[in-house]
């Protein structure tokens, strides 16, 4: 067994690396990233310094790595709805939504600082990007190019604002407590979007 097939199946390294970084949205709570040090986390974590380093190079290091850990999260998520989104009988793709908020609301406390805050761009921006390729490769099977050149919109900036629209409520979202269910805020995005698209078609 590899270590990086090891470090995702080991009780033990995932109990650290989950106090690791329940710490540090704790402290990103409590001050700014700049006054953050291994040493902070790593009492706060109740760990040492040495335990620290067995995972992760530096602070930076750690941020990368829990944003990859983020995004392979909610593409199993995708993954694992997709015949549900590619089906026709739910074409607007609400359903494997419904899963990615209800993933957000489970982990709330941690979306919540990392995405709902300025601290951490790091985070925003691998999210940014995934929900691109998903609303890329969801203009592309709904075959609506045609349609959003006639009305003289250019499919990339049609791509740029619905990905936008997307992270941006999703963070409103969080930032005021969630105030909607996750199925009834998947479900509101859906009614927008297809409004949007019986206006150009």
């Amino acid at each position: 067994m590899t270590n990086d097939k090891k470090s995702a199946t080991d009780p033990r390294i995932l109990r650290t690396r989950q106090l690791i970084r329940d710490a540090f949205v704790d402290l990103l709570q409590e001050m700014d990233i700049e006054k953050l040090s291994v040493n902070r986390i790593a009492e706060r974590a109740t760990i040492n310094r040495v335990t620290f380093y067995l995972h992760y190079r530096d602070i930076t290091d750690m941020m990368e790595k829990m944003a990859d850990e983020m995004i392979g999260h909610i593409e199993r998520i995708v993954d694992e709805h997709a015949p549900y989104f590619e089906s026709g009988a739910s074409d607007e793709g609400w359903p494997v939504l419904v899963k990615v908020l209800e993933h957000f609301a489970e982990h709330s406390k941690f979306y919540r600082v990392v995405l709902a805050s300025k601290r951490t761009p790091i985070f925003t921006e691998r999210l940014m990007k995934l929900l691109t390729r998903l609303v890329t490769a969801k203009i592309e099977r709904m075959e609506v190019g045609s349609a959003l050149a006639e009305a003289g919109i250019h499919k990339e900036i049609a791509i740029w604002y619905s990905s936008s629209a997307l992270i941006g409520t999703i963070v409103a979202w969080l930032r005021n407590d969630m105030p909607y269910a996750p199925h009834f805020l998947a479900k509101q995005f859906s009614l927008i979007r297809a409004y949007s698209y019986n206006d150009l078609i």
